[in-house]
């Protein structure tokens, strides 16, 4: 009897384990406004990051990832969703104010308010990756960046943000405090999943290296004297902030012996480059089809199956991350999803280009996002072009390899080549 019950346990701990390799952990750190060049593995000068240094250098690392657009919330939609903004019709932070009013006063207004509503309803009718992964009984928790309402909304288990129509609900109220104010919500739910013996899902959004940029004065200090502008200073050492708390996220689970049985993906919602008389955002960064609002590193790192590369070749976009971590965890994207699954090398080697829209701030139309629509852009090779929907407006054509920061307009130059791309876009 002794000898049967050991089998029998040997047996329910191989299962385990087995299920337990076939269900990896996840946690998705989402930077939120910073540039794809503020980083010391990407060539920043001054930038010191070397928490994200090590996971990049630990990880199938893309240099050439993009967000197909370069505001927040349709970004974050997306990653949620595996979808394009066109697709799931978020596809900007608020809906356009109502007449007369801005949009601070318009929130005040039922029917303002009705279209928050419905904007905010457009995540019930996508899958989203906390819905899609509870199919394998996985646990899921929300912190930091998160405008679709309760955490509940996206079908995250767990979570900070209250959501609209909560006061302060607009983006994510309690969540913000993640990162700025430890992260110890994330631990605590991470010891409740194992104690529950259950995979986990981490969101890790946190509003760094957002505005405000109010740093610890200590790392203020390390930049200060590296430039004359106090509010790039300000922006510069926020970024190392925001990498400190990586790096005890990193630290937590490694402490806990949870690194070869999760994966971990890294990506930026959105980019920014700091004006130097304030710490807002200059233009071709935020909010722009430029490579300074769309471009960032995207990092996949689990060690039983993804070996650590550089690549700075392969095209990739944050469409890709759902599609990649539903294969992982043994599930298949939905038909709707048009991203890949970067771990998979022959669909990465078969993508030609990638493709993205640029919406204004203001959701123009709630139910229609081309209402909206400022630009498409496509890249195919070194070649990117940016579409303008308006049709007065012309297109402009760059070598990114030549000229990364898109300085040197090729339209006039290669018509031919615009109008192949703008096929593509069609």
């Amino acid at each position: 009897m002794k000898q049967s019950a050991l089998v029998a346990c040997l047996f329910c701990l191989f299962s385990l384990s087995s299920a337990i390799a076939e269900t990896p952990n996840v946690v998705l750190i989402i930077s939120d406004d910073q540039s794809w060049t503020d980083y010391d593995f990407m060539g920043h000068e001054h930038i010191q990051t070397p928490h994200l240094d090590r996971l990049a250098a630990e990880s199938l690392t893309f240099t050439r990832g993009y967000v197909p657009s370069s505001l927040c919330r349709p970004s974050l939609a997306t990653m949620i969703t595996g979808l394009y903004p066109s697709q799931h019709k978020i596809s900007g932070n608020d809906p356009a104010p109502l007449s007369r009013k801005t949009v601070r006063e318009s929130r005040t207004v039922p029917a303002y308010q009705q279209l928050q509503h419905d904007l905010i309803n457009h995540i019930d009718k996508v899958p989203t990756l906390p819905r899609l992964l509870a199919e394998k009984g996985y646990r899921s928790h929300q912190s930091g960046k998160w405008w679709e309402g309760n955490y509940r909304r996206g079908g995250f288990t767990a979570g900070m943000t209250r959501g609209f129509p909560e006061p302060g609900g607009r983006h994510g109220d309690d969540g913000l405090t993640i990162g700025r104010k430890g992260l110890e919500p994330i631990f605590d739910f991470i010891a409740e999943s194992r104690r529950e013996l259950k995979p986990f899902f981490v969101w890790y959004a946190p509003f760094l290296p957002h505005t405000p940029h109010n740093p610890p004065k200590r790392l203020l200090d390390q930049y200060r004297d590296k430039t004359d502008s106090l509010p790039v200073a300000k922006y510069w050492a926020m970024c190392e902030w925001f990498d400190e708390t990586c790096g005890e996220l990193l630290q937590h689970l490694d402490d806990e012996g949870l690194r070869d049985s999760t994966m971990i993906v890294y990506v930026t919602d959105n980019g920014w480059i700091n004006r130097r008389d304030r710490s807002a955002y200059a233009p071709r960064s935020k909010r722009s089809p430029n490579e300074g609002g769309i471009r960032t590193p995207i990092m996949i790192r689990y060690p039983p199956s993804v070996t650590a590369k550089m690549d700075e070749s392969t095209l990739v976009s944050s469409i890709d991350i759902a599609p990649t971590i539903l294969a992982a965890c043994g599930l298949q994207p939905t038909e709707e999803m048009p991203g890949i699954n970067l771990l998979n090398e022959a669909q990465r080697s078969s993508r030609k280009e990638i493709q993205g829209e640029i919406f204004a701030h203001d959701v123009a139309d709630v139910q229609d996002p081309s209402a909206s629509l400022l630009y498409r852009w496509v890249i195919q090779g070194p070649w990117k072009l940016i579409q303008p929907a308006d049709p007065r407006q012309p297109a402009q054509l760059f070598h990114l390899l030549n000229d990364p920061h898109e300085n040197q307009d090729l339209a006039l130059t290669q018509p031919a080549l615009v109008r192949a791309l703008a096929k593509k876009l069609k």
